[in-house]
Order: C-alpha cells, then structure tokens, then sequence
C-alpha cells in the first residue's frame, strides 16, 4: 500500500515545476458533481481514465487536480490539501489512480458545507426495483465477486457500483449514486462466474491484471443506474475462526466493524482527528437509516456464500431489498 505525504502550497510548486513539462495529455472527468483534472504522460493511464469515467467540459473550472506522471524515481503519493492537489510519480497500478482520484473527490466533498453535501463509501451499490442494497467491506473480501454474482443471478438487480459510492443524506433513506462510468474488475472474476470471460477479454487491462470494461457487454443494457434509495447494508469478512456465515447486526456492532476496519477504505488521503470525526458521524447516521444491518463471513465458495446472501434478498420484502 502506498504512504501519502501531505505537502504544502509551495511544496507543490516545486513539485510541479518540476514535472510539469512531462504532461503529454489533459483531461476532465466528472465525478458526482465534481470537476477532477487529470495530468498524465502514461497514454494507458489516459485511455483507461476516459473509459473509467464521465467527461466533464474543459469550461467547468476543477474542484481538485491530480497529476499521475512516468518520471524514471522513486514511487511517491502526495497532496496538498487546500488547493485539493494529488502529484502521484512513478506509479504503474492504474487501480491506485482511480481510488485516489475518488478519495480526492471524497475529500472535497467532506470539506464542502451545504444541503448538497455528500459523503463516501468504499463499497458496492445493487438496486433492487428502486430499492437499493450496500455492500461495505475490507479489501479481499469478495465485494465485487458478490456484486457481480447478483447481477448474474437476482432478476430486476441493477448495479450502481461495484466498488465507490458516494451517498446523498436525507431525512429518511439515504442515496447511493454512482461514481465510475465504467468497471474496474481482476481478469479472473471470469474464472469465478464464467459469464463475464468475453466482457473481461475486451476490457483494457493494466500491468495488475486488471480491466476497464463495461458491463453490459455481459449483462446487456439497462442494467446499470445512476442512482438508488439505500434500504439494507451487508457487511463481508473473512474470518474461518468463526464458523456463522451470516446474522443481523445492531447499529453498535456495525459501528465497532468499521472503526476496526478504517471504515473499510484504504484509500483516505488525510486521517486527522477531525476526519475521523465526520467519518464516524457519517456512518452512525448512514446505519441508523437502513432497515437491517447484516454481516456475511465470506469463508465458503463464492456461489455459496452468493446463494445465502439471495436468501437475504429473498426474506427482505418479498425479494426486495
């Protein structure tokens, strides 16, 4: 896992004068409403960010800027916070781009005061017939492999994503909406559910083995959506001590999940005590909405594991969750 250095105004500067003639291509995306631009001379990087995310116009100014640049050093992360700036060198992991440009919208977000506030998950997103179903989890632990599973094999299931979300607050029922225009997936979820091989075999893969691809070139069209009302929320471990592969858990148990799991997202570019602060915040009032909390020990093979969470879905209002 990579270190990041916070820096200062004129830390970047220097960062950037340095580099700056190396950038070979620019470009926008939008991220649930925020403007990030992109800076790179990696051409993988570059096809892989247009096909990951949606375009943004050259005219909307960026709320945040991230520079991934090929400079023949040592592997570094920085960002200087108030100018919302990530200069990332020498990186060859295109999955460690996406994650900081979404924790880099994240960070914005957290930082912007208005109704129109939103906060972050590092998890997936299924709507059921408008009723949406959260999948949060530590890295590793099969969040994508379920998400996908569902898709394959619950009718009327459509993804809002399979891996960052970030969430609307309300009164009642929060939003989920989408963050990527695309899926970022391993080579070998088609090994696990062989209906995804020829979707993964046209994606765009980097050195990790890992694909942009779309979706629906498995599944067909209408099967992704921007947005869904946040009902339930599964919680994955991975834990073959403890024999119990799925329960309902209280707010407190949920609670004591994330904090011991850095609420399930390795990618935060700052942890500062008064981060911590709205993360906690956030998630109690995120639990405290939903109708049920559930933890799914992720220990038997995924169809397994996938046919106990169907039965979850299938106990949660008639099929829905």
């Amino acid at each position: 896992m990579y270190k990041v250095e916070l820096i200062t105004i004129a830390e970047r500067d220097s960062i950037v004068s340095q580099y700056e003639s190396l950038i070979i291509w620019q470009r926008k995306a939008n991220i649930n409403g925020t403007c990030l631009k992109f800076f790179t001379n990696n051409k993988l990087f570059k096809e892989m960010w247009e096909d990951n995310f949606w375009f943004m116009s050259d005219d909307v100014r960026p709320h945040g800027r991230l520079f991934a640049l090929e400079a023949r050093g040592e592997f570094r992360v920085c960002y200087e916070p108030i100018s919302k700036t990530v200069i990332i060198l020498d990186c060859d992991y295109y999955g460690w781009i996406k994650s900081i440009a979404l924790a880099l919208a994240a960070d914005f977000f957290e930082d912007y005061h208005s109704a129109q506030r939103r906060f972050s998950v590092h998890g997936a997103a299924i709507d059921f017939g408008g009723l949406g179903l959260t999948i949060i989890s530590p890295s590793g632990t099969g969040k994508t492999t379920l998400a996908l599973g569902l898709l394959l094999f619950e009718t009327g299931s459509r993804l809002v994503s399979e891996d960052w979300f970030f969430v609307l607050p309300s009164k009642r029922y929060f939003v989920a909406c989408a963050s990527e225009k695309e899926i970022y997936v391993r080579g070998e979820i088609g090994e696990v559910w062989p209906q995804y091989r020829e979707m993964v075999r046209e994606g765009v893969f980097d050195p990790k083995g890992r694909a942009i691809t779309d979706l629906t070139r498995a599944i067909g069209v209408g099967r992704t959506i921007q947005q869904t009302t946040i009902r339930n929320a599964v919680l994955l471990k991975r834990d073959f001590q403890d024999k119990e592969t799925l329960r309902e858990i209280t707010l407190q148990e949920a609670m004591a999940f994330m904090r011991s799991n850095d609420f399930c997202n390795p990618h935060q570019l700052i942890r500062t005590g008064a981060k911590y602060r709205i993360r906690t915040e956030f998630f109690e009032r995120y639990f405290v909405s939903m109708d049920h909390i559930y933890v799914v020990n992720t220990i038997l093979k995924p169809e397994e594991t996938l046919n106990g969470l169907r039965g979850l879905i299938s106990s949660c209002y008639g099929g829905l969750c």
